[in-house]
């Protein structure tokens, strides 16, 4: 199995979320959902539009860990949500599958949707645990807490949160780069 990569770039993250936008605005909002909240993308596909109306948080069973959870919902990501429900049921999926009436898109066609926009821009080693390491890296890069995304991820060390959104990857390709055989001096 490949090991999937943040997007590091913000520029690239905000061309992504654009072309997607352009395309689908359910896959934006998904691809949006996914580097606000770090969730799974098996979560994210259960939601309904009714745990996300008017609410500041969402309440999730991680599919994974089975652990009861709140996330709340970043200040720039509830007014696309909001506006992407506008006019849809309660009951209705949020990330509804075009082919039947009433279900999720699948993780495979989530996955499907990142694979085609990360050939668009060249990427390589994406997939649906992007969005996750996505919101990770540019958390970490923001605040440098890894404590707190340690906790968020639910990792058992921070050494395994760094690693997993790319931060000892970014810190050892960058002492390579740097290392100088030159005499100083003299």
């Amino acid at each position: 199995m490949n090991t999937v990569e943040p997007i590091r770039d913000m520029n690239l993250v905000m061309d992504v979320a654009d072309y997607l936008k352009s395309n689908n605005e359910r896959d934006y909002v998904m691809f949006m959902f996914g580097i606000y909240t770090g969730l799974r993308i098996s979560d994210i596909l259960l939601f309904r539009v009714r745990d996300v109306r008017e609410k500041d948080a969402v309440y999730i069973r991680e599919e994974k860990t089975g652990k009861e959870k709140k996330f709340p919902l970043n200040s720039e990501l509830k007014p696309i949500i909001t506006e992407f429900i506008k006019g849809k049921k309660d009951f209705e999926f949020l990330f509804k599958s075009p082919n039947y009436p009433n279900k999720a898109i699948s993780r495979q066609q989530a996955y499907n949707i990142l694979s085609t926009a990360a050939h668009v821009f060249g990427m390589d080693n994406i997939g649906t645990h992007t969005l996750r390491k996505t919101f990770g890296y540019h958390m970490y890069q923001q605040t440098h807490d890894a404590v707190t995304l340690k906790e968020i991820f639910n990792h058992s060390d921070i050494s395994v949160t760094l690693r997993y959104i790319g931060i000892n990857q970014d810190n050892k390709d960058k002492a390579i780069r740097n290392l100088s055989f030159k005499k100083t001096g003299r």
